[in-house]
Parts: structure tokens; C-alpha cells; sequence
């Protein structure tokens, strides 16, 4: 009954994580939005000559019908993109890695990104075009980036400090963004910056394209279109959701095996209290007519026949849900936002182990309040 517990515990805290995790802010919004991966080396592109190049596909994808919003990133969040760096405060002229004030995810991308991905500008500007080689070098960062360096300052007009070949090199933070999850779904909030394509441009490309056009379509328009900029070039396309697959993929597996272990733990226990109140009461039939013939009421009947049974469904359920609070720290790993205090676990475990006690217990609950005292 504990194990049962247990299991049917863990496959709730499952079953709801996979709920959250569908519903969960991960600081940008795949449904609606078209990835198109190219590898622009592979085309004979280097960092310095495969700006045009990707500002003709943006300008080219933008001008199809139904697209809302292009922008383009080295690689997308929760896709292995993303690089780490540490930053150093302004004025710091130790650039090891020892005195930096943070480690921070990193992505380059363009101007419009950010509404094609869905992600919020809380503060300030999105990048332009004008941002190039011969301005200031400017990013926008997230929420836990400005919050870790700056603390309860505003951010916007900060600036920090990168290792430069001559002398430090001073960003301008010019805008601030929703937190997002970069590496995983289980992720605690941590700090990520952007900078500008135009400044800090990146071989890796890939465009993010946002349309109310049905993927297939919108996927065949793009192939066309963009293989007419340069039919050498690379492409892979595919909608955001499906590109998310593979990181859903531990959750997903984990809630079908505990949801599947639970069902065939709740069938286990059924059978063990129906084979325990079913032998209790066939031992005990006599005695429970002799109680009936002396003027025992069905309540007291069934408390002598099932009162064992009852007691031990009790104490094995609490044991298994004490068991849960430490399965579930396990499962935090893998399942977003894993924890049994959560009320829809609590009642759904209870719910579930009261509907098992209850089924497993009718049968022979009926023989014991139907006993014959002749």
C-alpha cells in the first residue's frame, strides 16, 4: 500500500508538472513561430562577410504573406544555444576570471528578434541597425543579470566591462527582457545578456520567422524564397514545437513510466486489500452472525470485518506520501516544478487511495453486512 502510494504520489507530481511545463514562461513563445537553421560556412561565409547575406533573409522573409515578425539568433534557447562568459563590473581593469561579477548565458541577435520570438522588452529599446562597428557596443540583458549586477538600480544607461585586445570594452545596457530558460526547463532563474548582430556578428544563424500561416505552408514559402538568396546555403526547417521535442523529452517519459508504474501499483494494492478483507471476513463469517443475532448494527459489523483493512490502507497511504516529499525532490531534476504540496497532488493521492481502499473493500464488505445469523 505505501509503494502504491508512493507511485500514484510520483505519477501526479508528473502528470501535473508536464501540465505546468506546457503552460510554463520560458521567456519566449514557440507556438506560431518557424525555425530555419543554416550553417552559413558551410556556404563559404565567414563572421565578416555574412551580415548581408543574413539581413537579405530577414528583408526577404519579411515580405512574405502572413509573416508578422523575423528576426535572426546564433543559436535558440533550450536548443544547446547559447554560450557562458563571465562580466566584470565598470572601472575593473583584473579581467580574471576569479574578479568577474557574474557567469552569464549569452546570444547575438538582430533587430526584431525579440518580438519574433515573443519575448518581453520590460525596459528600454530592442536593437536596430543602426548599432554597428563604428557606435558604442550596447546589449540588452534579463531580469536576474540586471538584478545580480546592479541590484535594485535601474539598468538602463549601465554599463559593464568585457576583456578587450587593447582595453576593456564597455557595453551599454540598453534594454532589459523577461527572464527565459536557456539550458533546461528545471532551471533556476539565471542571467543572460544579448548583443547587437550589427556589433558582434556570428556565423551560426538561425532564423526565427512568426506568421498566422499554417507551418507546412509558411515552411515551403521559406524554402523557396530563401533558396533563391543563395541555393548553396544549408537549410533546415522545422516549427519551434517541434524543435522543443528533445527538451521535453526526460519530463514526457517521465510522467507516461510513473504514470504507467502507478496504474500497475494501484492494481497491485486493489488485489492485496481485496485478498486481506476477503480473508478477514470468511475467517471471521460466524463470529459476525453471532454479533448480528446479539443486535450489532452494519456499522459495527463492518468496523469488526474491515476495521484492520481500513487502518492498514491509512498508515501504508501516509508512509507513501511521506515517501512522495522525498521522490519528488528526485524528480525536480527532470520534472518542472516537481512537489507533492501541491493541492491537486494531495487531494488527487488521497482521492486515488480512498477510490482503491473503497473498490478493493466492496465485495467483501457486502458478504459481511448481508451475513446470515441463522
Amino acid at each position: 500500500v505505501a509503494l502504491c502510494a508512493l507511485l500514484v504520489t510520483c505519477g501526479l507530481v508528473g502528470l501535473r508538472g508536464m501540465s505546468r511545463q506546457l503552460h510554463a514562461p520560458m521567456g519566449f513563445q514557440p507556438e506560431g513561430a518557424e525555425l530555419v537553421s543554416t550553417a552559413m560556412k558551410m556556404a563559404g561565409y565567414t563572421d565578416a562577410t555574412s551580415l548581408p547575406v543574413q539581413r537579405r533573409m530577414i528583408q526577404e522573409a519579411e515580405q512574405l504573406p502572413g509573416v508578422t515578425a523575423v528576426g535572426t539568433i546564433d543559436e535558440p534557447p533550450l536548443n544547446g544555444g547559447g554560450s557562458t562568459t563571465p562580466v566584470w563590473r565598470e572601472g575593473t581593469t583584473d579581467f580574471r576570471n576569479s574578479n568577474s561579477a557574474l557567469m552569464t548565458k549569452f546570444f547575438v541577435i538582430s533587430p526584431g528578434l525579440l518580438h519574433a520570438a515573443g519575448t518581453r522588452l520590460l525596459a528600454g529599446r530592442d536593437f536596430t541597425w543602426h548599432d554597428g562597428p563604428n557606435t558604442p557596443k550596447v546589449a540588452i540583458v534579463n531580469q536576474t543579470f540586471a538584478h545580480e549586477l546592479f541590484g535594485n538600480a535601474p539598468a538602463l544607461g549601465r554599463h559593464f566591462a568585457m576583456p578587450g585586445k587593447h582595453a576593456p570594452t564597455l557595453y551599454e545596457v540598453v534594454g532589459v527582457v523577461e527572464d527565459g530558460k536557456y539550458d533546461s526547463l528545471t532551471e533556476n532563474p539565471r542571467p543572460a545578456m544579448y548583443y547587437a548582430l550589427g556589433q558582434d556578428n556570428e556565423n551560426d544563424t538561425t532564423l526565427v520567422v512568426r506568421s498566422n500561416r499554417a507551418p507546412a505552408d509558411i515552411a515551403s514559402a521559406l524554402s523557396t524564397t530563401l533558396n533563391k538568396i543563395d541555393p548553396t546555403l544549408p537549410l533546415t526547417i522545422q516549427s519551434w514545437p517541434e524543435a522543443l521535442a528533445l527538451p521535453l523529452f526526460p519530463a514526457r517519459v517521465a510522467t507516461v513510466a510513473l504514470g504507467i508504474l502507478g496504474l500497475l501499483a494501484a492494481m497491485l494494492a486493489a488485489t492485496g486489500i481485496f485478498g486481506m478483507a476477503s480473508y478477514t471476513v470468511a475467517r471471521r463469517l460466524r463470529e459476525m452472525g453471532i454479533r448480528v443475532a446479539l443486535g450489532a448494527q452494519r456499522a459495527q459489523v463492518l468496523r469488526a470485518a474491515l476495521g484492520r483493512t481500513v487502518l492498514l490502507l491509512g498508515v501504508g497511504s501516509v508512509a507513501g506520501l511521506l515517501l512522495g516529499v522525498l521522490g519528488s525532490r528526485v524528480l525536480a531534476s527532470i520534472v518542472y516544478e516537481a512537489t507533492v504540496y501541491d493541492p491537486f497532488v494531495l487531494t488527487g493521492a488521497v482521492a486515488a487511495m480512498t477510490a482503491i481502499g473503497a473498490l478493493a473493500a466492496l465485495v467483501p464488505a457486502r458478504r459481511a453486512v448481508g451475513v446470515e445469523p441463522a
